[in-house]
């Protein structure tokens, strides 16, 4: 192996991992909307170069954070694949209108009916035929039709037709609380150079690219299963839906226990996030570098939401604001804090109070 190529596969994470492709479409979906992107790329420690590096991945958890942050600033939840947006909410709003459908069945046919109502660019449509369900998106206007790069409105074209599908199907899976049985995908367009990538986005499935039109196909039998959430479970489920779109279920499973678990005990080390988990530290760790995280940088990103959410939400003081994100000491907190933002926490919170809610009383150190 040549030693570009192993500097490629020492970057590159063995699983779970996002083609910089989907990072690219998420860049041209600012475009679209009249907005720069370069700010969302930085906070990421992406450039140019390695938007343009075909080999170059990014994984689960930093992609969850660039995807949400452009559908809020962008007000779109489509990322630009529609010729009008679909603000914050709109597919919240489609998953609660299809909470109260008997079976799986009834649930996604009323979702890709209420989908139509958003937008008639892309329409999808739910047919059982024997033992096989099929999952079908159809188009009357491509993705990115609007960019005059014939390369770049491929890239906006795939990455929505996959997060259309990884959206229902995410969905359909957190709706009755188990894996779905996919058996075949056909993808409307040539394999790309990260074909690899689908066999973990759509696992199990035979995977034809090239084919008429996109669509999934699995055991019909799966539609008959009653749902099994209500409605404080999708309130729980939204503020993260995002992770829907991108990782797989079973791999959801034990990192949002993880990711739980860590919020209430955030001063918890692997051992004792393993023992609270009642696996042993070695499956832990296993599963989460197949989800492409690690017990270090799960806590890290806990702590750095538990810490941002306190000093939004809250007068208290740095140090309080430091126990309580699972900080022994204040200054190993000031230095943390410098290192996701840049600046100190109370800078931070000067300048990010004035966009969300003041604090309450009830929080007041």
């Amino acid at each position: 192996m040549s030693p570009t190529a192993q500097r490629r596969a020492a970057r590159r994470p063995p699983v779970a991992a996002t083609p910089m492709a989907f990072v690219r479409a998420i860049a041209l979906a600012y475009r679209l909307r009249g907005a720069d992107p370069t700010e969302a790329l930085r906070e990421l420690g992406l450039n140019a170069a390695d938007l343009a590096d075909p080999d170059a991945r990014l994984t689960s958890l930093p992609f969850e954070r660039l995807a949400l942050r452009a559908m809020r600033e962008l007000d779109d939840e489509a990322l630009g694949w529609f010729s009008r947006r679909l603000p914050w909410g709109s597919y919240g709003m489609l998953a609660r209108a299809s909470l109260s459908a008997p079976t799986l069945d009834v649930a996604l046919k009323r979702w890709c009916r209420h989908h139509a109502l958003l937008t008639d660019d892309i329409t999808l449509s739910l047919q059982r035929t024997g033992g096989v369900a099929h999952l079908t998106l159809h188009e009357r206007l491509a993705p990115g039709a609007a960019l005059a790069d014939v390369a770049e409105r491929a890239t906006l074209r795939e990455f929505a037709h996959v997060s259309l599908l990884r959206n229902a199907l995410g969905l359909a899976a957190w709706w009755i609380d188990a894996r779905l049985p996919l058996l075949e995908l056909d993808l409307a367009w040539p394999a790309p150079p990260h074909a690899d990538v689908y066999g973990l986005l759509f696992a199990g499935a035979r995977l034809r690219f090239g084919a008429t039109h996109t669509q999934a196909r699995l055991a019909a039998d799966v539609l008959d299963e009653p749902l099994r959430r209500d409605e404080a479970a999708l309130r729980a489920m939204l503020p993260q839906a995002i992770r829907l779109m991108v990782r797989p279920y079973h791999d959801r499973l034990l990192l949002e226990r993880a990711r739980q678990t860590l919020r209430a005990h955030p001063h918890a080390d692997t051992r004792q996030l393993a023992a609270l988990l009642h696996v042993s530290p070695r499956t832990l760790q296993r599963q989460l570098a197949t989800a492409g995280t690690s017990v270090h940088a799960l806590r890290d990103r806990v702590r750095r939401e538990l810490a941002e959410q306190h000093l939004l939400r809250t007068n208290w003081p740095i140090k309080r604001v430091a126990a309580a994100a699972g900080f022994g000491h204040d200054k190993s907190f000031l230095r943390a804090f410098r290192a996701w933002t840049g600046m100190s926490p109370a800078v931070w919170r000067t300048r990010h109070r004035g966009a969300e809610p003041g604090p309450t009383d009830d929080h007041r150190s």
